[in-house]
């Protein structure tokens, strides 16, 4: 039985700690859509995602009125274009992101996720076209996300991806700074991208997923955060027992909503993503959150063993909530997402090298980093190399969001608005690893590979 002081706790939860529901996100296959002629298929990928998608914000705002649940985004994502666009021998994939970007639109998305490909072991011809048409199509749309997976725990790192790569966003900063390379914002590169994620950039619909699916990401820093205010100088086996009780809580709340959007659109309910995802607003951080530990400053020494307890507790809080949990399910760390963040790279507490040691242990990676944009392709590469190792050596999901912003440096701010937030200038380490990256090949699958 449901008591009033639960009744008034969820109350609470979301009218004084930010909690909500950050995104609905639809997965449709588009295996059906390839076709001889680009025309073609691009007509087929917009009728049916109309099709199946046309309702899903309608419903996700009836269900948020009907809960009282806030529901920021609803999204899309599809399968990876690269291989759909396969069949139609096309030059250019921009068409695509622009057939993506119209659906969206008619939809009334906010975002649509699967100008993807995985190329963790080499390339298909596909692939090259697609990567190489990414900034001209994060250009030329507004709704449009990008994602590559460029390394597998099963298969190694692709090193001739990593160095293409670095060289692919550095022309997307290019091809959108009149928006402070906004595009780049828009892309991802991951090391065991997962096929069920429904965060954007990254979100795809993977070729084992169902026809179409009801993917929830849910959120909650704030509740964390205000739950840790009430064990004030308590250790920290009790921190942690805290943590999964606000975890299952905010999971169930997810759980709520997924199950209520599968049937009210008649399509499966995948899976709940229990990442605490961070927005600028104040309140709504996970830095302060860690800072709620006892750390005076984000980025200080202890950060990141609280950050592996924190992403632990809140899986081992949301998994007891829900029988379904996917995608990425942890903790976030953009740093232009999260108000906490922004304010530690300001003071320098808060460094590259540093948040590279913090995703060890997080959900992610390196996410919304600006960066100067003078910075060269081959030290954008490393820093791609260095967190796909991190994911593949440690068999889990890492990835790399980073904006070299044109004609800024050390410094200066980069403003891109809404839940992508602000973010400072992060000094680089520009000593040269272009040797390195020019080697190209394929860095071996981990011993720990051989698992059968």
């Amino acid at each position: 039985m449901i008591t009033d002081f639960e009744i008034l706790e969820t109350m609470k939860m979301f009218n004084e700690q930010h909690l909500d529901i950050r995104t609905i996100t639809m997965g449709i296959s588009l295996m059906d859509c390839a076709a001889s002629s680009i025309e073609e298929s691009c007509d087929k990928i917009y009728n049916k995602i109309c099709r199946y998608a046309g309702n899903l914000v309608a419903t996700g705002e009836a269900i948020s009125k009907k809960y009282g649940v806030p529901i920021i985004h609803k999204r899309i994502s599809v399968t990876p274009i690269s291989i759909v666009a396969a069949a139609c021998g096309a030059k250019d994939y921009t068409p695509f992101a622009k057939a993506l970007d119209r659906a969206a639109k008619t939809c009334g998305v906010n975002f649509v996720g699967g100008f993807s490909a995985m190329v963790q072991k080499g390339y298909t011809n596909s692939d090259k076209v697609l990567l190489d048409s990414i900034p001209n199509a994060l250009a030329e749309t507004e709704f449009v996300c990008s994602s590559v997976n460029l390394a597998s725990t099963r298969t190694g790192i692709n090193m001739d991806a990593v160095r293409d790569m670095g060289r692919i966003i550095k022309r997307t900063a290019e091809a959108t700074k009149d928006r402070d390379a906004l595009g780049c914002a828009k892309l991802v590169v991951f090391a065991n991208a997962p096929e069920d994620n429904p965060f954007m950039a990254g979100a795809f619909l993977g070729v084992g997923e169902p026809e179409c699916v009801i993917n929830v990401g849910i959120s909650g820093p704030g509740v964390v955060k205000h739950a840790l205010e009430e064990v004030k100088g308590a250790d920290l086996g009790t921190v942690a027992e805290t943590i999964k009780k606000a975890a299952f809580k905010i999971t169930r709340v997810g759980e709520l909503v997924a199950r209520e959007a599968s049937e009210r659109l008649g399509v499966p309910f995948g899976i709940i993503d229990l990442s605490l995802a961070p927005t600028p607003a104040v309140g709504d951080s996970v830095a302060r959150l860690l800072e709620e530990f006892g750390l005076e400053e984000c980025g200080t020494w202890g950060t990141t063993a609280a950050l592996a307890m924190l992403n632990d507790a809140v899986k081992k809080g949301g998994t007891m909530a829900s029988s379904f949990v996917g995608g990425l399910s942890g903790a976030f760390i953009p740093v232009s997402e999260d108000e906490g963040m922004i304010a530690a790279a300001r003071t320098g507490g808060l460094k590259l090298e540093k948040l590279e040691a913090m995703t060890c242990v997080c959900s992610v990676g390196l996410d919304m980093i600006a960066i100067p944009g003078d910075t060269t392709a081959e030290t954008i590469s490393g820093i791609i190399a260095d967190e796909m190792a991190l994911g593949t050596f440690n068999n889990k999901t890492t990835a790399v969001r980073i904006i070299p912003v044109p004609g800024k440096g050390v410094g200066d701010e980069v403003e891109f608005g809404g839940l992508l937030g602000m973010a400072p200038i992060m000094a680089v380490n520009n000593a040269s690893c272009a040797d390195f990256i020019h080697r190209g090949g394929r860095i071996p699958a981990p011993i720990h590979s051989m698992r059968n």
